[in-house]
């Protein structure tokens, strides 16, 4: 996604160039390469390295996984803070009821709907990408990573 194209529903997903277009890549086609050496060249150390080859492919999957997670945890607690900034305080209690999942698709949600929005995730138990296809002002999200 460039900068230059506003997100909405079918344009608010980010790629790293430089993980899934390159380390990613280069790290499948070295488990693939050390897979075919080894079945040429059946020894210990051919067999070693398809290991070393698959840990440093979940390596590189935990270096991305971990960072993400920490957003949707931050994500989790930027939206709560926002509904309780906006919402009428006797639905305040609700808030906690929201999946994480309900409270990062409703990130996009400009603040003139969200409340509403969170109420018919509740309510119709909607699922991040439900929430995403009924939001009708997107708030950018430029920060995420």
């Amino acid at each position: 996604m460039s900068k230059e194209t506003p997100q909405d529903l079918k344009h608010h997903g980010r790629y790293d160039p430089l993980f899934h277009f390159f380390l990613l890549p280069i790290l499948l086609a070295n488990v693939i390469v050390a897979i075919v050496h080894v079945v040429y060249h059946p020894h210990f150390w051919s067999a070693w390295l398809v290991v070393l080859s698959v840990a440093a492919f979940v390596a590189g999957f935990k270096l991305r996984t971990y960072p993400l997670k920490v957003q949707d945890r931050v994500i989790r607690l930027e939206e709560r803070l926002r509904l309780q900034a906006l919402a009428p305080a006797e639905w305040h209690a609700q808030i906690y009821r929201l999946s994480e999942g309900q409270l990062i698709g409703l990130r996009f949600a400009a603040d003139e709907e969200v409340v509403e929005l969170a109420k018919q995730a509740l309510e119709h138990n909607l699922n991040r990408k439900q929430i995403k296809e009924r939001i009708k002002s997107w708030r950018a999200d430029e920060w995420r990573v």
